[in-house]
């Protein structure tokens, strides 16, 4: 197993973790319903369904960005440390959510639930909208530079620059980034709605707001998909004609993301039937009388798409972090990676990740075995 195996493998592990995390945001999208949720009951079973969830959401963000240092680490100095302020504030849209659940039911709250439930809210658009944003940049770019030569200059030896002096604060603002942020929001919220559809006990007047909500969110969420898929596939971008460590030649072309799912078939296949799967899932959750495991199939046709999408990204000799201001510094999975030891010897570890998914999933369903009921609520010791 070569170097570029190891590369290519650990691409592949954060692609998987990528989808995962953009599923698991469904969390954040039910978040996001609390100011007009109605009722305190309502309000109450809401945080509650997604508050047996919120730990999986923010764990797994904490394992994208480990996985991400640990196998990219030139990525991660370059993005974390050069376009801190647009990290800042999704770690700190976390720190928010974090706090709420743990305070909001504390005896001697004097904040109050409302004022935690308008944190929940922040998190759950800002958290959407900014991830979103974050992984747009990989296809659309951010400013920077690598300067490998720094590393012998003992006064400042510091390899990547942020070219933008907002560092990060410009990304958020690219009405390009924007377009998908708004899209993944909108996802969270639709997936919320059939997630709790699917987990809390039948009541028919809930089921039906959930269910207006889902079709409502789910428009808006195909809306701005296909918009940013279709600007995707158009735009220009860079491909890699020499990549090492020491020097990276790219060249700009035509239909970039286009061609790369025409070479890499099984991403585009993985696409179509994500897409599909997310269609499914919606349109019967809206239009049948009564089906409740459409959150099954928009999670499922989530996760692939959002692979595929990291596929397109990283592979097919393409830069999957561009540089706008200097091309030549755009960062690959070679020149970013770590070296062939350290790769090969997070790749034992990585064994171990089917395990770690499948005591989630034992978990997942033990936890959801039974729907939640506002009887249920009154009878636990434990509620947020």
């Amino acid at each position: 197993m070569s170097l570029e195996f190891y590369q290519a493998y650990w691409w592949l592990i954060v692609s998987v973790l990528g989808g995962i995390l953009v599923f698991l945001l469904f969390v954040q999208g039910g978040q996001s319903m609390l100011l007009n949720a109605g009722s305190d009951l309502r309000r109450d079973l809401i945080v509650n369904s997604m508050g047996s969830k919120w730990e999986l959401t923010f764990t797994t963000l904490v394992t994208f960005g480990g996985a991400a240092f640990a196998s990219f680490p030139l990525f991660y100095s370059t993005s974390f440390g050069g376009a801190y302020w647009l990290w800042i504030c999704i770690l700190f849209s976390f720190i928010l959510q974090a706090v709420s659940y743990e305070f909001r039911r504390k005896k001697g709250n004097l904040y109050g639930t409302r004022t935690y439930d308008t944190f929940l809210f922040i998190n759950g658009c800002v958290g959407c909208i900014l991830l979103g944003v974050a992984v747009s940049m990989f296809f659309f770019g951010g400013s920077f530079t690598v300067s490998r030569g720094s590393l012998l200059d003992g006064g400042a030896p510091v390899v990547s620059h942020w070219d933008n002096p907002s560092h990060g604060f410009e990304a958020i603002f690219n009405w390009r980034n924007l377009i998908l942020g708004v899209a993944v929001l909108f996802l969270a919220r639709m997936q919320a709605a059939l997630y709790m559809m699917n987990n809390i006990e039948d009541d028919p007047d809930f089921f039906a707001s959930l269910r207006a909500k889902a079709l409502i969110n789910g428009g808006i969420f195909v809306v701005f998909f296909l918009w940013f898929l279709g600007m995707l596939l158009t735009t220009d971008g860079y491909t890699v004609l020499s990549d090492s460590y020491r020097t990276t030649e790219v060249e700009v072309t035509e239909f970039k993301y286009f061609h790369n799912f025409c070479t890499i078939w099984q991403a585009g296949v993985m696409l179509l039937l994500g897409v599909v799967l997310v269609l499914y899932g919606w349109f019967r959750s809206v239009f049948a009388k009564h089906f409740t495991k459409g959150i099954w199939f928009t999670g499922i046709g989530t996760f692939l798409v959002v692979v595929a999408l990291f596929c397109v990204a990283g592979y097919a000799d393409t830069p999957f972090y561009p540089s706008l201001t200097d091309p030549q510094s755009s960062l690959t999975i070679h020149n970013a990676s770590s070296s062939e030891f350290t790769l090969k010897v997070m790749s034992f570890v990585s064994i171990l990740v089917p395990f770690v998914v499948a005591y989630i999933a034992y978990v997942w369903y033990s936890m959801d075995k039974k729907k939640l009921t506002p009887e249920s609520l009154e009878k636990t010791d434990h509620k947020y």
